[in-house]
């Protein structure tokens, strides 16, 4: 078996005493924190070309991705991408000055508006997305994509699991 950086570490927990569950469930999330930093890492350096955070380019793709006409609420925006209610009005407040969103009455509940996409919101987020897609292309090439699918596959049964619970 290959070794990577966080098997280094894992003497120590053991010397330490811990578990062997305990020690799989910090190798699980030393590693997934590490594949994000990465992955966010590759992303940034592009988003940042085209101006944007990657809030930005998350409520941007989470638009572009909806049926046409391109619109969310913003709850459901929070919902979908795991961002506060508060953070979300912030990236949707900058969204809107830089001209890429805009914001329409929804006749089925007074209460609430629609987030949409205008044209050039849509252009810069189909730009984003290709150049997100390069990015995890080429820090994932070189990986079997039945790793990749095994590796999804499995984050996905801890996530049905843990992915309910509340954090403290």
């Amino acid at each position: 078996m290959r070794h990577d950086e966080i098997d280094e570490l894992v003497p120590r927990w053991q010397a330490g005493g811990m578990a062997p569950s305990l020690i799989a469930a910090l190798e699980l999330g030393k590693r997934t924190a590490r594949l994000n930093l990465l992955l966010e890492t590759a992303l940034k350096a592009e988003l940042g070309e085209l101006g944007l955070t990657f809030a930005e380019f998350e409520v941007l793709a989470a638009l572009a991705r909806s049926p046409a006409p391109r619109r969310l609420k913003p709850s459901e925006l929070s919902r979908s991408l795991f961002i506060t209610s508060g953070g979300t009005s912030n990236v949707l407040q900058r969204l809107t000055a830089a001209g890429y969103v805009e914001r329409a009455d929804n006749p089925g509940d007074a209460r609430s508006r629609w987030v949409q996409l205008t044209p050039e919101g849509l252009r810069v987020a189909a730009t984003a997305l290709e150049l997100a897609g390069k990015a995890h292309e080429e820090l994932m090439a070189g990986v079997p994509e039945e790793v990749l699918r095994r590796a999804a596959d499995a984050l996905r049964e801890i996530l049905l699991v843990v992915g309910r619970r509340r954090v403290r």
